[in-house]
């Protein structure tokens, strides 16, 4: 007997099966083994496969499969895809088992459907939960409000999800290091606020998160994280030495 939840161990094997029948609904489940509410969301995800026998599901680890996740825009663990060949239907991000259960049971067992968007371009954008200021606020006010943000104590990580929750690999790492390093450090989650995420980007002339600021200013990466720690150059920085 076939297995109702098929983990997929490369980008080709992926494209394989997406392309073995376009007319069949297929449901990603991407995750990661540092994020706790995978956890429960893959057994979630195998239930779910085993009663809507109709369609594909397919497990993708975030981290191993990179490629297939940034395909996606996967940017946080637990998400879930929902396609019939390669028209987009439906997305689930975060651990929300209603949602999901909803949108399996109304696209798997319904032919007919109403498309949001294809693969080949961005997939639609789920309903947010971000926050932001109620009034839009003009450049200048998001950039006096990004450099409070990069003052709010000495060192301050800009990260995905929080040190207990954190909400993609290299945010866990980070914090992890900075931990073993016994640097005491504050916290801001880019997932919650849209015009902070993009604006510390452009305001510090770096692509991607997390982002280490010591005194106000951009340190740097994961990379530059740990190689400075080991050359001993971050307590230096942190330390004013």
């Amino acid at each position: 007997m076939a297995e109702a939840v098929i983990k997929v161990g490369s980008p080709e094997e992926f494209k394989e099966l997406l392309s073995q029948d376009l007319n069949r609904v297929s449901v990603i489940n991407f995750w990661a083994a540092f994020a706790e509410p995978c956890k429960q969301m893959n057994v979630v995800f195998g239930e779910l496969a085993r009663k809507h026998s109709a369609g594909l599901f397919l497990s993708v680890d975030a981290e191993a499969q990179s490629d297939i996740a940034e395909s996606f825009d996967i940017e946080a663990v637990p998400s879930f895809i929902i396609l019939r060949g390669h028209t987009l239907l439906g997305r689930i991000d975060g651990a929300d088992a209603p949602a999901l259960s909803n949108t399996v049971a109304k696209n798997v067992t319904t032919p007919s459907h109403t498309p949001l968007s294809r693969t080949d371009q961005a997939p639609a954008a789920p309903p947010s939960s971000i926050t932001a200021p109620q009034e839009e606020e003009t450049p200048e006010q998001l950039e006096q409000r990004l450099r409070g943000l990069m003052n709010q104590s000495k060192v301050v990580l800009f990260m995905k999800g929080s040190p207990d929750q954190p909400r993609c690999g290299f945010s866990r790492k980070i914090v992890g290091l900075l931990k073993d390093e016994k640097v005491e450090f504050t916290t801001f989650d880019i997932l919650t606020d849209e015009s902070v995420r993009q604006g510390l980007k452009k305001l510090n002339d770096w692509p991607t998160y997390p982002q280490l600021i010591v005194n106000g200013e951009l340190v740097g990466g994961l990379d530059i994280v740990q190689e400075m720690i080991g050359s001993g150059e971050l307590a230096s920085t942190i330390n004013g030495v």
